[in-house]
């Protein structure tokens, strides 16, 4: 059998990074993949993003937070804040998959045993030490924020599509002592467009981090909330615009994919 006749296998978690196998020899060159170039207003600088290079970081859009019957309402927390990106976040994602983008959500989801959890991130949760924070199951009657509960899993009025990718987080930043760069490096993307709550806590913190090792950052403000005072609110947008990226809408980009796709068909 000729060399040129040898199948290639593909090895490789993500197509978007794979190598070319053959019992004879290692493709190294990775596939070429074209980009979806796209042009949206942004502040402080319009933007021209590939969306074939780009994911939206979905932070925290979970029951426990967004819900009527999670754990922040049972609190006496109004949560109609951090229900906000859901309307924007329904309409605006398929969009984006069809373009090529990815969607990766990122959500509290700890251990039961709270291993890895130091007393400073139980503080914020529980800080009176009375158990009704992070795991506990009172007042809902379902652990808090604990991975496989209804309270870590995504608001009930979002879905999640097949091919979207999940991290567990146990920090405000999502990129602390999760997989969520090697996640993202394995999709060969660069642009990261973070959406969800608090935008000034999580987000914020997620967004910061990943403008630190490199990455391209967006907040999508009509995409973001958050539960903190106004003035919160207005200092992120600040900073983020001021000191680590930038800040755009969902539905503008959004609508950009749609134009991109049909102008491609």
């Amino acid at each position: 059998m000729s060399a040129e006749a040898i199948p290639e296998r593909t090895l490789g978690a993500s197509p978007r990074n794979a190598w070319r196998v053959t019992p004879r020899g290692v493709r190294l060159d990775r596939a070429p993949r074209p980009p979806r170039l796209v042009t949206v207003a942004a502040r402080p600088a319009d933007l021209v993003l590939d969306l074939s290079r780009t994911a939206v970081i979905v932070i925290d859009m979970q029951n426990d937070f967004c819900h009527p019957d999670g754990w922040l309402a049972s609190i006496g927390v109004d949560v109609q804040p951090a229900r906000r990106p859901i309307d924007s976040l329904a309409a605006g994602l398929p969009p984006l998959r069809a373009a090529g983008a990815a969607v990766v959500w990122v959500n509290w989801g700890t251990r039961p045993d709270h291993a890895n959890l130091p007393p400073n991130v139980l503080h914020v949760y529980d800080p009176d030490a009375r158990g009704v924070g992070i795991g506990s199951s009172s007042p809902t009657g379902h652990p808090v924020l604990e991975r496989g509960s209804w309270g870590a899993a995504v608001v009930d009025e979002l879905f999640a599509a097949a091919e979207d990718l999940w991290v567990h987080k146990h920090r405000m930043s999502g990129f602390w002592d999760t997989e969520l760069d090697s996640v993202l490096r394995n999709l060969d993307v660069t642009t990261l467009l973070f959406a969800g709550v608090n935008a000034d806590q999580c987000v914020l913190a997620t967004l910061i981090d990943g403008a630190c090792i490199g990455y391209d950052v967006v907040m999508l403000e009509d995409a973001s909330a958050t539960t903190s005072p106004a003035f919160c609110w207005d200092a992120t947008i600040y900073n983020v615009r001021q000191c680590f990226g930038f800040t755009t809408t969902l539905g503008a980009v959004a609508d950009a994919a749609t134009d991109a796709v049909g102008a491609a068909r």
